[in-house]
């Protein structure tokens, strides 16, 4: 099979496209799989790690604000859009893939929508409940439409060429040990971990957050903190703890700027604190961890709210919205909840419910009967 995956932006796109990826290998060694994506993007890196080919496009998305600085970077979009949409379609009839699968974000549209018009077997995943505009916009074209869950099915109106899969998770999360884990990260036997993250490249808020929890923990020798700063806001974190006269060196933790070994950390993990990306939920739901979820609310259509309310409705996750948010209440309740292992043990439990685990492998199905 020759596959071309097309996404970017975040690692919300990125990480189910390479586990896709992953299973195709797996099950064809002898693919031939190209990645379309931004070379200034986050996605560039993540690919050449993973030793898969990379095509790069010159794209990138609107602004909405109508300040002239705005309108000039819009001007520059609609000429990017054109110029990658000329060069998408030079490429495909180039290489002449067997199947081309967009896992969203801008870079997938032109690639998808040009192989379209070429007649090549298309197909797109959707990963958030809240369907973005550009799955939005593709959806009537393609082949195959594959959804998170029944609710983006549902708004992206094709049920007769929609399959509800859930999210590809890396076959590191999905196998990784507890007890492994915690030995390596150095996790005493009874310990409660509660690890927390703000994405890909961070939150202040999630940092904020976690500077109060801290500064209640202190002398608490039954917890143990994985944290991530993130790339956005490196310094607040550590500014906060000096606020309180407190160093990482007072508690049990490991704090760095980005997680490289999540499989690891999902896996020693009884309570995860973080924003609701649609990948983080699938995550969260096949390992079947507690969360306190708090969704962003600078994302298209708020769409990580609904992310978290497929674990809040079941009981699986606390949600809260930053709008209603105290810092120090936040960190009141996130310490009660860590101390409570009968409820930690239930909402992981509850969470398992909606776990799917063999999402690439159903992807990897649908897309062979496509071709058939």
């Amino acid at each position: 099979m020759k596959l071309v995956v097309a996404a970017g932006g975040t690692a919300g796109h990125i990480n189910p496209a390479l586990s896709f990826v992953e299973k195709i290998l797996q099950e064809e060694p002898d693919s031939e799989v190209i990645y379309v994506g931004r070379e200034d993007g986050m996605e560039y890196r993540l690919v050449k790690d993973a030793g898969i080919r990379f095509y790069p496009i010159d794209i990138h998305g609107f602004k909405r604000s109508l300040s002239f600085s705005g309108i000039a970077y819009n001007i520059r979009t609609v000429y990017c859009l054109l110029k990658s949409s000329i060069q998408c379609r030079a490429f495909l009839k180039k290489e002449k893939p067997d199947l081309v699968v967009g896992f969203g974000g801008y870079v997938s549209g032109p690639v998808v929508r040009e192989a379209t018009s070429l007649g090549i077997h298309t197909a797109i995943h959707e990963q958030n409940s809240f369907p973005g505009v550009t799955s939005r916009l593709l959806s009537k074209k393609v082949d195959h439409i594959f959804a998170a869950n029944q609710d983006a099915a549902d708004k992206i109106g094709y049920p007769d060429k929609t399959t509800v899969v859930g999210n590809p998770v890396s076959n590191k999360v999905l196998e990784a040990d507890r007890e492994e884990a915690r030995t390596k990260l150095g996790i005493g036997d009874g310990q409660t971990c509660i690890l927390s993250f703000g994405g890909s490249l961070g939150s202040s808020t999630i940092n904020q957050v976690m500077v109060n929890v801290f500064s209640r923990a202190y002398g608490d020798d039954s917890l143990f903190f994985l944290h991530a700063t993130g790339e956005i806001d490196t310094t607040g974190f550590w500014d906060g703890l000096k606020k309180f006269d407190l160093s990482t060196s007072d508690f049990s933790c490991r704090v760095s700027q980005y997680i490289d070994d999540m499989a690891d950390c999902l896996a020693a993990a009884d309570l995860v604190v973080c924003r609701s990306g649609a990948i983080t939920i699938s995550e969260l739901a096949a390992v079947g961890r507690a969360s306190y979820l708090i969704p962003s609310p600078y994302v298209a259509e708020n769409h990580q709210y609904y992310n978290a309310m497929t674990l809040g409705n079941l009981g699986a996750a606390v949600v809260e919205e930053e709008k209603d948010m105290d810092f120090q209440k936040t960190a009141e309740k996130i310490l009660q909840l860590a101390h409570d292992k009968e409820s930690l043990k239930t909402m992981g439990e509850l969470a398992k419910r909606i776990a799917v685990r063999d999402s690439a492998s159903q992807m990897y199905h649908e897309v062979l009967a496509l071709m058939d």
